[in-house]
């Protein structure tokens, strides 16, 4: 699997870049607008629960007027680098017939590319946060080189899904809109608004079944409070997100050479 991706590296470095260009082709403001949207919503997101409702995330006693507003942002942020590559799984295969019946192409990239894409989103929404989190903090949290290792988790069970998924959308066409409905529930039950303390106890076993809860506050543990993440937690989900991952590709491997019969 590894070889095969690194092989194709230029081709999902163009794909990822031509799937972010597409998005904003057109419009009068082309790439602006990747900036100008993330900035937008975090304010939004400040006014509406900072402001008005004065939310508290209760990290600490002495929490800023717009840390609930940042936190929240950075679960989304973190939350969309798997919610959009699971959201466009299931399609991705019947956006391009012509790769399937008429020419040798390595259809297993464009998981890959749509991941690449939601990273680029990622990277501009973050430039929009980390300069927020160090003007409301006043510090740059130590822990945030650790950043990068929370995502491989998020990153894997994204590609492993995407996997199955894109296979499985090529078979079943009506897949792409249940797995639209799962992706919104898991927007809301997977902590973006709320801490995992917030949680009832007699549930909260329950739902941090859900290893996204978990991936999302050592996300904002790294990136925003300067704490190390839970590595014991982050051990396990990153060891099942690479066997989601390799589980997803032999499937896709494996079924894909049926897929000019049925496109």
């Amino acid at each position: 699997m590894a070889s095969n991706l690194y092989n194709h590296r230029n081709l999902i470095r163009q794909f990822a870049w031509r799937d972010v260009v597409t998005r904003y082709k057109g419009s009068y403001f082309g790439m602006i607008w990747s900036f100008v949207t993330p900035l937008m919503l975090l304010a939004v997101f400040s006014f509406v629960f900072s402001v008005i409702f004065k939310s508290k995330w209760g990290v600490s006693p002495d929490e800023g007027k717009f840390q609930f507003a940042m936190t929240m942002f950075c679960g989304m942020t973190v939350f969309n680098i798997f919610g959009e590559c699971i959201s466009r799984a299931p399609t991705l295969i019947l956006q391009y017939p012509n790769y399937v019946k008429k020419v040798v192409f390595p259809l297993e990239i464009l998981p890959v590319a749509a991941l690449g894409s939601s990273l680029i989103n990622a990277a501009l929404s973050l430039a929009i946060l980390i300069p927020a989190v160090l003007l409301f903090s006043h510090a740059w949290p130590s822990t945030i080189y650790l950043f990068p290792l929370v995502l491989i988790p998020i990153c894997a069970f994204a590609l492993g899904f995407g996997w199955f998924l894109a296979s499985m959308g090529v078979f079943i066409r009506d897949i792409a809109q249940p797995v639209s409905v799962i992706v919104q529930m898991l927007f809301f039950i997977s902590g973006i608004f709320f801490p995992p303390s917030a949680i009832p106890e007699e549930i909260r076993s329950f739902v941090q079944l859900n290893p996204l809860v978990g991936i999302l506050e050592d996300a904002r543990r790294t990136l925003m409070w300067g704490q190390y993440p839970d590595w014991s937690s982050l051990a396990l989900v990153t060891l099942f997100s690479l066997i989601v991952m390799q589980l997803g590709y032999l499937w896709f491997m494996r079924t894909k050479r049926a897929f000019a019969d049925v496109i």
